[in-house]
């Protein structure tokens, strides 16, 4: 069975930010970009590019503008051959000055398909190909927290319906932080396998002792990650028929969580072992303890921890 290919993720990019979508886009593939809108912004806009170059400009496929004039509005456009294209605007409003935003792009053969907070939002025609695309950009009033993608993702929330084909609207809500209820179990479809990778993001309480990520098929833990706060280390294990292994703490550049402190834990599943990074650095390599990898079929959070994204 043919398998995805997973990306790393940019961590707190500093804007404006441009930074290369390796491999072509295709049918299928999405891009998610979680961040927050600066109290003072008048706009900020991300771009699907063709290239780098700032001058002459590259080619940009999609542009995704919103505009905080005139009451608000949302800007979508091409840029090809210097010029910009015909304006689409829509004067709707899903972002707010000083709030969070999780923002999903997804690529179809006919167009861009855009969600903000969970919400379809609109459709964008392709004007150029986009196979052509393989840079993003994003720029403006805006701190993004994290820039992530996603291979052969489900249509899931769109439809032609909801996408906007029949120009339904879908009035903004104000956007709250969002968070997970914890202890927080969820489905790993397909389960796992090399180059697949996991998305963890949120904040950790003032008095926090601990919290833990496992890793599950049934009762197993093919991996246990458990951050202990007093201990100043990041425990590793597996439990396996309700047998715990022997248990690994080697931090080689100390403890990278602290209390009070917002992180993102990402790992990747290789063909030997997991590796981990926090905050965009590596930590260590977990070698796996089972060989069946795509048995693991369950994510679960729990303890001391205020989770605000999951992607897998």
């Amino acid at each position: 069975m043919a398998h995805s290919r997973q990306l790393a993720p940019y961590f707190k990019p500093s804007l404006p930010f441009t930074g290369p979508i390796r491999g072509s886009l295709h049918d299928g593939f999405m891009v998610i970009i979680s961040g927050i809108v600066l109290p003072t912004c008048d706009r900020f806009q991300i771009d699907f590019q063709c290239g780098s170059c700032p001058y002459p400009h590259a080619d940009i496929g999609f542009h995704f503008n919103p505009r905080f004039e005139e009451g608000g509005y949302v800007v979508c456009n091409t840029f090809e051959s210097q010029k910009w294209g015909r304006e689409e605007r829509k004067y709707e409003m899903p972002f707010f000055k000083g709030y969070p935003f999780e923002i999903r792009v997804l690529v179809k053969d006919d167009s861009f398909l855009v969600a903000v907070n969970g919400n379809p939002f609109v459709q964008y025609k392709h004007r150029i190909p986009f196979s052509r695309v393989n840079y993003l950009s994003v720029s403006g009033g805006a701190e993004v927290e994290i820039i992530s993608f996603q291979d052969n993702a489900p249509l899931g929330a769109w439809s032609a319906r909801a996408a906007g084909i029949s120009n339904a609207a879908f009035p903004p809500a104000q956007y709250q932080p969002q968070t997970y209820p914890v202890p927080y179990h969820t489905s790993i479809v397909g389960g796992l396998y090399p180059s697949r990778s996991l998305t963890i993001t949120g904040t950790i309480p003032l008095d926090a002792v601990r919290f833990e990520v496992n890793l599950k098929w049934g009762e197993h833990v093919a991996f246990h990650l458990n951050p202990r706060f007093s201990e100043k280390t990041i425990v590793r294990n597996s439990q396996l028929n309700q047998c715990w292994g022997p248990e690994e703490r080697g931090l080689p550049s100390g403890m990278p969580l602290s209390c009070g402190q917002s992180f993102t834990i990402w790992i990747l599943c290789e063909a030997h072992c997991f590796t981990v990074t926090v905050n965009g650095h590596h930590q260590f390599a977990y070698n796996h303890r089972v060989s069946n990898l795509q048995q693991i079929d369950r994510l679960e959070v729990e303890g001391d921890v205020i989770l605000t994204c999951v992607q897998v």
